[in-house]
């Protein structure tokens, strides 16, 4: 408290960090294990494999058709119908919260010459090795 004006003055450190195309506040401590659910990306993962879905099943025979019905940009459908070969580690990291720090959609969206550096390589197989770690202790008889 200072002095006579009776003002009770809190600081708190929190960090801003973009998460799915918005900005989140994080706080230290208990509450700085958020979710790291990236909205955009499951998004634009979940497009990926219906769209996939509906050129498999022939309701659209091209891209440019299915681009038309959807009222977007042939391209951007291309682009993100990439994110549907995606192992499936990785689908599942990304639809759990556990993608790596800085997988985002624009990120993973860059032509894999730029984007599956091998620092991103090391930091993807290291989600991949830990869900199959994961997956093994589920597995195993107790």
């Amino acid at each position: 408290m200072s002095g006579d004006s009776h003002t009770l003055t809190v600081l708190i450190p929190l960090t801003v960090k973009p998460r799915g195309g918005r900005k989140a506040i994080i706080t230290p401590g208990v509450l700085e294990v958020e979710s790291r659910h990236d909205v955009t990306l499951i998004k634009a993962v979940a497009r990926a494999f219906r769209w996939l879905r509906l050129l498999e099943t022939g309701r659209f025979a091209t891209i440019t058709e299915l681009a038309a019905a959807e009222k977007i940009n042939a391209s951007y459908v291309a682009r993100i119908l990439r994110l549907a070969l995606l192992a499936p580690d990785l689908v599942e990291a990304i639809l759990d919260g556990r993608q790596p720090e800085g997988m985002t959609l624009p990120g993973v969206m860059e032509p894999l010459s730029v984007a599956l550096d091998q620092r991103q390589m090391r930091r993807w197989r290291a989600v991949r090795d830990a869900v199959v770690v994961k997956d093994l202790d589920r597995e195993a008889p107790a």
